[in-house]
C-alpha cells in the first residue's frame, strides 16, 4: 500500500472521477492510495476509518465466517464506494475488501470529516444511491437460481463483461463452488452449445 499526497495527482484523479462535482465542493483532505493485487483495502483489523472511491482497478468483498472460510459478497470496479456504511454504523467485524488487481483509490478520513459529510446533501445523495445499489445486489443474490448450472449462466449473462467469464478460480469464488465443479459445468454447457471457449479459463455466453 502506498499513500500519495501530491496535490497535482490528487486533483487530476478528482477531475477524472465520476463524482468530481461533489468531491470538488467538499472542503476535506483527500489523498490517493495505491494497492497491489492481494492487499487488503478494508478489514476489521484496520484502525483508521477511511472512505475510499475506486478510480482504477477492481476488488473483491467477502465475509469471514465463524469457521474462518471466505464467502463472496460482491465485487467493485471504478466508482465503487468503500466506507459508505461506516459513516453511519459501527464497522463490521467480519467483512473484508481485497484488491483483485492493482488498485488506485481516492481516500479521506471518515472520523476527521464526519460532520462535514453529514451536512452535505449532495454527498449524502451519493451515499444513498450507493447503499441502495448494494441492498439491491444482496436481494438479487438471495434470489439466485437453485441449480449451479443456472447460476453459472446467470452470472455470465449479468455479471461478466461482454458475457465473458475470465478465470475459473475467481468465478468459482463468486459462485460459491469449487473450481472443479465450475469447470465441469462449463464443459457441459460448452458441449450443449450454450457457451464458447475462447481460451484457457475464458468462456463466452452465446
Amino acid at each position: 500500500m502506498e499513500r500519495i499526497y501530491d496535490q497535482g495527482a490528487i486533483a487530476s484523479r478528482i477531475a477524472q472521477s465520476r463524482y468530481h462535482t461533489v468531491l470538488s465542493a467538499l472542503d476535506i483532505d483527500f489523498y490517493l492510495i495505491k494497492y497491489e493485487k492481494g492487499e487488503l483495502v478494508s478489514s476489521p483489523v484496520q484502525n483508521e476509518l477511511l472512505f475510499q472511491i475506486v478510480e482504477q482497478g477492481s476488488l473483491n468483498i467477502y465475509l469471514i465466517r465463524e469457521d474462518g472460510t471466505r464467502y463472496s459478497l460482491s465485487s467493485g470496479k471504478t466508482d465503487y464506494f468503500l466506507g459508505d456504511m461506516d459513516i453511519f454504523y459501527p464497522r463490521s467485524n467480519s467483512i473484508c475488501a481485497e484488491a483483485a488487481e492493482s488498485l488506485v483509490c481516492i481516500a479521506f478520513s471518515i472520523e476527521k470529516h464526519r460532520e462535514k459529510l453529514l451536512s452535505d446533501n449532495r454527498f449524502l445523495e451519493l451515499i444513498c444511491k450507493s447503499l441502495s445499489g448494494k441492498i439491491g445486489a444482496i436481494t438479487v443474490m438471495d434470489a439466485v437460481p437453485a441449480s449451479l448450472t443456472d447460476r453459472v449462466l446467470s452470472y455470465m449473462k449479468y455479471k461478466c463483461d461482454n458475457k465473458t467469464l475470465k478465470g475459473v478460480e475467481q468465478a468459482a469464488f463468486h459462485l460459491h463452488c469449487t473450481p472443479r465443479q465450475l469447470q465441469r459445468i462449463l464443459n457441459r454447457i460448452e458441449t450443449a452449445g450454450l457457451v464458447k471457449k475462447l481460451g484457457k479459463g475464458t468462456y463466452k455466453l452465446l
